[in-house]
């Protein structure tokens, strides 16, 4: 779904701020052949994400980098950020949107995809804040969107992801504690409790206390994606038949 809200086409130079792991990196490199940089301040993710790179086979299409993303050089055809924006903190936001617009070709789109809250600005809770994000932050819409306007970008669509997260951390949480000896084994009973403890309250903050997931699709022009969202279920269909094909 992020390929295709970037609309991105083969040969097209892609920027990933925050890019984790490298798995969005990679899933843009080989499905859509686009050309991508993906950067991350984390030295395992770095170490990490290389080392799938090579053993893709990847390496002439991806290439990682330690580097904050406001030292980024150069334009790009899309950037994408996926579960970082959480921790750039609200004084940066202008900073943030103002650099995807300098970094962003005049024709090129834009996707960031944040958890964040249905209602109005509030604080992070103070149990997350030390023990999990320190710094952390889920944003309002409206803190959002306002900084996207100073920032002189368009927004061409947003999607509200709502129960989604919930059911993936209760998959997560199932996962967990079915392997939880091994866990335990590598880290401690205190890290068990306090990563189950961290599970169950995200579920719930999901379910019952109005955290969602944006995706905020942006540009520099009005014109530069579909004018409908019917390429959006078209790529849907195509997805489902190729996994149709690839589990068969």
């Amino acid at each position: 779904m992020i390929a295709t809200k970037l609309h991105v086409e083969p040969g097209q130079r892609v920027l990933d701020i925050g890019c984790g792991w490298g798995g969005l990196a990679l899933h843009l490199a080989s499905e859509a052949q686009a050309q991508v940089t993906g950067v991350t301040l984390s030295t395992e993710q770095l170490s990490y994400a290389q080392a799938r790179a090579r053993d893709s086979g990847l390496t002439q299409q991806v290439r990682f980098e330690l580097r904050d993303y406001r030292a980024v050089s150069g334009s790009f055809d899309r950037i994408v950020s996926v579960g970082m924006f959480e921790h750039v903190g609200v004084v940066r936001y202008d900073t943030f949107f103002r650099t995807i617009r300098h970094r962003l070709t005049e024709d090129g789109v834009a996707l960031v995809h944040t958890i964040g809250r249905s209602g109005g600005p509030t604080v992070t809770d103070g149990w997350i804040r030390k023990y999990i994000f320190p710094g952390g932050y889920i944003p309002a819409l409206s803190e959002v969107t306002a900084s996207i306007k100073r920032s002189g970008l368009v927004i061409t669509d947003i999607e509200i992801l709502r129960l989604h997260y919930a059911e993936t951390l209760r998959r997560w949480r199932e996962r967990f504690e079915a392997n939880r000896d091994t866990v335990r084994a590598l880290y401690d009973e205190r890290f068990c409790r306090m990563w189950e403890h961290y599970l169950v309250i995200s579920e719930i903050s999901f379910r019952r206390l109005g955290n969602v997931v944006f995706q905020i699709q942006l540009a520099r022009r009005q014109d530069a994606v579909p004018l409908t969202r019917d390429y959006l279920l078209e790529s849907i269909r195509r997805g489902e038949s190729i996994w149709s094909r690839r589990s068969a």
